[in-house]
């Protein structure tokens, strides 16, 4: 029976995960974004989440335990000189999954895993979100003042 272990272990032997998620980890800190399969990227979200949360507190103690995890000087660098300063304010969910679609050769789901604050489309898109349509009576559309369109000026001929 296997009441209570909700451990994906993505079919590979505890020291193959281990090397495989820090692998992952490093490639996700360097790259912002890496692209595979949708068990392997919540493995890895659970994995890289609280390294992510560690790196807010530059300690000695916060770096080593980082790389121990890590096993890479430059992603744990990175880690801690860019994107702590960088997800400082969020108090969590530092990462997003994209589902893609099925691989051609297996049918696999795949998707994209990211950093939240290194996409900067999806921040784009909070911005530049539009205002959603209200219908108004006519007596408030007379109402409202009308905005003048500026007219566009032609070039002076020199």
């Amino acid at each position: 029976m296997r009441h209570n272990k909700k451990f994906n272990h993505l079919g590979r032997t505890a020291s193959h995960r281990s090397a495989m998620l820090s692998n992952m980890a490093c490639s996700l800190i360097k790259h912002k974004r890496i692209t595979t399969t949708v068990a392997k990227a919540k493995a890895l979200k659970k994995f890289v989440e609280p390294l992510i949360t560690k790196s807010k507190e530059d300690t000695t103690n916060s770096r080593r335990v980082v790389f121990s995890n890590l096993q890479d000087k430059f992603a744990v660098t990175e880690l801690f000189k860019e994107i702590s300063v960088k997800i400082a304010d969020r108090p969590g969910g530092y990462t997003r999954i994209i589902k893609t679609g099925n691989r051609l050769g297996d049918n696999a789901e795949m998707c994209f895993i990211e950093l939240v604050d290194y996409n900067e489309n999806m921040a784009k898109d909070k911005v530049a979100k539009k205002a959603t349509r209200t219908r108004r009576s006519k007596k408030a559309v007379e109402a409202a003042p009308a905005v003048e369109t500026p007219a566009t000026e032609e070039p002076k001929a020199e």
